[in-house]
């Protein structure tokens, strides 16, 4: 808690009260080691020199670990790759096909290239996780690297992408429910201005609002495992549909339109996004040390699942390929149907497990010591009125590859290429070797690059389509 300098001081009553702050601080520590031996839950232990909230958070935090740990660290190998699997697939495998298509069938290099490249990064995350034991999540690693500064600023990249991450949901949704009741309409007196599609939407949306109030988070994990479940099945209804849909697979495939890479490399930057979780992975292992290989099979699969669908979808649709691959797919099909279905729950398993990390960080930082029905009060009011102002920003901005794009080069690349990078070169400055100090810098400025190319294209591309919807009406 304190630094001990190697200072002569002439001043006696100088070196008096470092003595007594030293003895003050020794009373904290006493004071908190029987709070925590006593199992409670926060100490009220004092230090007048000391910030007080962030040392009552780090107790209330050890205490709960202590007493979790046991339960915690009891994922198997397979276990713990299904989980990184589960975090990485999602949103980003509808756009796949999209992107090769606009990209050319060279940028395919690039979706490889950034598959390597962000499982480098996890690897860096286990890493720097493993260099402090008090190191939990995402946010801890910036607060170990660069103090408080370096905490807000990651906390605030994550809850960005979190909220942005959300509204591409949620504009997905609205897109897959406008085709599977195509030709519904249904329509109320006091919300006669929405389309069907919309209130549609909403009433999914409203369908949902429950779970950001379950009062235990692990019981929505079941959730978790619903997402990976749809997102394998519209892989598998893609695949039926080259195999019997009667589609044929002969569309060309531009070599490269480098115009296009801007817009398309934050696509592909989001269907990585996981990284923020992966601490929580790290720490649930029965064995962390093998972070790393559980790393390089979970990418290597997704890598593999987005590339082999990426080119499906390029070949079976060509240029009319919508920016969701469900959207493209035939209608009357049997796997049409399907996939759609698919697509709609996926936002809907999304929701909660979205938000819980700012759940978790909410509870832990400024509800640690309300009664637990004030906290799922508070939490659930929050996180309502948030995932309806996501519903809003959703029906208003309904443009879902601008707004994917423009997630995954605004803040995506930073949390997945950029900040690794950073954290790991800060903390094992003394120990990093050239080469490895070379191929992280190299990763920043990749990510710098694709990050505000990336970044200046989709706001292009979305201020043009608003521009062309008001000229229009």
């Amino acid at each position: 808690f304190w630094r001990q300098k190697n200072v002569d001081c002439s001043n006696e009553q100088t070196e008096n009260k470092s003595t007594h702050e030293a003895n003050s601080t020794l009373k904290w520590v006493g004071c908190t080691e029987t709070c925590l031996e006593g199992g409670k839950e926060s100490c009220q232990c004092g230090n007048e020199n000391i910030d007080r909230d962030e040392l009552r958070f780090e107790v209330k935090n050890k205490s709960s670990d202590e007493q979790a740990s046991p339960h915690e660290a009891g994922s198997s190998f397979l276990h713990s790759v299904a989980n990184m699997i589960g975090m990485l697939i999602g949103l980003g495998q509808l756009s796949t096909p999209y992107a090769l298509e606009n990209g050319g069938w060279i940028s395919s290099f690039l979706l490889i290239g950034l598959g390597i490249a962000t499982a480098y990064t996890s690897h860096l995350l286990g890493k720097c996780l493993e260099t402090n034991r008090k190191t939990r999540n995402y946010t801890d690693i910036g607060y170990h690297a660069f103090g408080t500064h370096g905490r807000a600023i990651t906390a605030a990249f994550i809850y960005l992408e979190i909220f942005m991450s959300l509204v591409s949901y949620t504009i997905s949704l609205h897109d897959n429910l406008n085709m599977v009741f195509l030709g519904t309409h249904v329509r109320f007196s006091w919300v006669h201005h929405l389309s069907t599609s919309q209130v549609l939407t909403v009433l999914a949306v409203l369908v949902a609002l429950p779970s950001l109030w379950l009062r235990d988070l692990s019981s929505i994990s079941f959730l978790s495992i619903g997402g990976i479940v749809m997102s394998m099945m519209i892989f598998v209804t893609v695949v039926c549909t080259a195999v019997f849909g009667g589609v044929a697979a002969n569309r060309d495939i531009p070599a490269l339109r480098l115009r296009n890479i801007p817009h398309i490399s934050g696509l592909y930057v989001f269907g990585y996004g996981g990284h923020i979780v992966f601490p929580d992975i790290h720490r649930a292992m029965k064995d962390p040390s093998k972070f790393t290989k559980v790393s390089i099979v979970s990418f290597t699969f997704v890598t593999l699942l987005y590339t082999s669908l990426a080119f499906m979808g390029a070949k079976l649709f060509g240029p009319e390929v919508n920016s969701q691959i469900t959207l493209s797919m035939p209608r009357g099909l049997v796997f049409t149907k399907i996939a759609l279905w698919a697509t709609v729950l996926t936002p809907m398993t999304k929701y909660a497990l979205e938000f819980a990390p700012f759940a978790i960080q909410l509870e832990h930082r400024f509800l640690y010591s309300m009664k637990s029905q004030t906290k799922m009060i508070i939490r659930g009011t929050i996180g309502s009125v948030l995932l309806l102002l996501i519903l809003v920003l959703a029906l208003t901005v309904p443009y879902f590859q601008y707004v994917l794009g423009l997630t995954g080069s605004l803040v995506t690349v930073a949390i997945i290429l950029i900040f690794p990078s950073i954290f790991y070169i800060k903390i094992f400055w003394d120990k990093i070797s050239r080469p490895v100090l070379a191929l992280n810098v190299f990763l920043i400025a990749i990510g710098f690059l694709l990050g505000v190319s990336g970044t200046i294209s989709s706001l292009k591309l979305l201020v043009g389509s608003f521009e062309r919807i008001h000229s229009t009406s």
